[in-house]
């Protein structure tokens, strides 16, 4: 098993981190307002690329 010969700095430790992060997702806002995923049906009014693909959510059929 490999055994560390010296000790690592902070710096170097966090410098070695700095790509571990969550990125934070990308959000567009669609023409009725709300958040939504870019490429994907906006969840509230349910249209996509300015076409209604689904049904808008909380409406029955």
């Amino acid at each position: 098993m490999a055994v560390q010969q010296n000790k690592k700095s902070k710096s170097r430790k966090n410098m070695r981190r700095s790509h571990d992060r969550v990125d934070i997702p990308t959000v567009v806002i669609c023409k009725c307002g709300e958040p939504a995923l870019p490429h994907a049906i906006c969840p509230s009014c349910g249209n996509y690329r300015g076409r209604q693909l689904a049904a808008p959510a909380g409406a029955e059929n």
